[in-house]
């Protein structure tokens, strides 16, 4: 055969295979995706993996962010909706309000994918798979380094101060109820005060600021939900006169670069981590319900623990 002929029949069986295809397959997918916002060094992460799987992937990514508020991302979401995306995925600013928003999406037959947090919803086809963390085990892991270095220590008990996440958010919840789970009936471990910081810096440090004029030295242990907080209140701690680490010790969630420099500054005994590089997967997943493949309903990515005697072994590891 020669290769005019080669060439000439390869032409038509790819003429013949586009035309195979449905005409909205030949098109690159477009995901519309609302953003929390930018409040910690983990959303910054997470956000960047998504942008980063969207373009090496050749996905037409519509990003929005909320700013931290749900209104912005229902605005969000139904722009998607008029725009005809072939997939939304959104991490909600809190659990609950969703139902009227989703709804609206399915009856426009444009599947939702959840990441990183979960909501609830009195129909749980409103959306096809959520990819994310166990926030209660998360809690749950906090609280079982906390109980694990009390026995090291019988004879000493533990008066903690909770900062909590964002009211209303799965993550806040779910960690808050994982770490009182392991620590209820503990007569040795006993939570003095717990207030949201709405998982920022400058928050975290205004609260324990308070924290600390309200209980003083009767606090010995921080549990903050995620790391940014928790390195507000070590400023609060050392402008107290107070050294974190010693005496106050520090547990936090997330696992992010500036907690790694904190536990080798000897200022945060530890951290659970919680992965934000969920882009790869969330591209992946909305490929395959694109194509009507089926997808796990939940997704969760493996996760764990960092001490800080790990923590100059580890650094070099972190990726965000």
């Amino acid at each position: 055969m020669t290769l005019t002929r080669r060439t000439l029949l390869g032409a038509a069986a790819s003429l013949l295979l586009a035309a195979a295809i449905p005409a909205h397959a030949q098109k690159p997918l477009t995901i519309g995706f609302s953003q929390v916002g930018a409040e910690s060094e983990w959303r910054t992460a997470n956000t960047a993996s998504i942008k980063d799987a969207a373009r090496k992937a050749g996905v037409n990514l519509k990003f929005a962010d909320a700013q931290q508020r749900q209104e912005n991302q229902v605005k969000a979401i139904r722009s998607f909706i008029a725009q005809r995306v072939d997939v939304i995925a959104f991490s909600p600013v809190v659990e609950s309000g969703w139902d009227t928003v989703l709804r609206e999406a399915k009856a426009a037959r444009i599947p939702v994918i959840l990441t990183d947090r979960a909501v609830k919803v009195s129909d749980p086809s409103l959306y096809v798979s959520f990819i994310g963390s166990d926030f209660v085990e998360e809690g749950r892991r906090a609280a079982r380094w906390l109980v694990e270095h009390q026995k090291k220590n019988p004879a000493r008990s533990y008066n903690i101060v909770e900062l909590q996440g964002t009211v209303g958010s799965a993550p806040a919840l779910d960690r808050k109820a994982g770490f009182a789970e392991v620590i209820n009936g503990n007569p040795k471990l006993k939570i003095l005060r717990s207030q949201t910081g709405d998982f920022t810096r400058a928050k975290g440090k205004e609260v324990m600021e308070a924290f600390l004029k309200s209980e003083g030295k009767n606090i010995n242990v921080l549990y903050a939900h995620n790391d940014d907080m928790a390195i507000g209140a070590i400023q609060a701690i050392e402008e107290a006169g107070l050294k974190p680490g010693k005496d106050i010790l520090v547990v936090s969630i997330d696992g992010v670069k500036g907690a790694f420099e904190a536990m080798l500054q000897g200022k945060l005994n530890v951290t659970v981590e919680c992965n934000p590089l969920l882009g790869p997967q969330l591209i992946q997943t909305a490929q395959l319900v694109k194509a009507g493949k089926p997808v796990p309903k939940r997704i969760t990515v493996n996760e764990g623990v960092f001490p800080a005697e790990v923590a100059a072994k580890e650094f070099p590891n972190r990726q965000y």
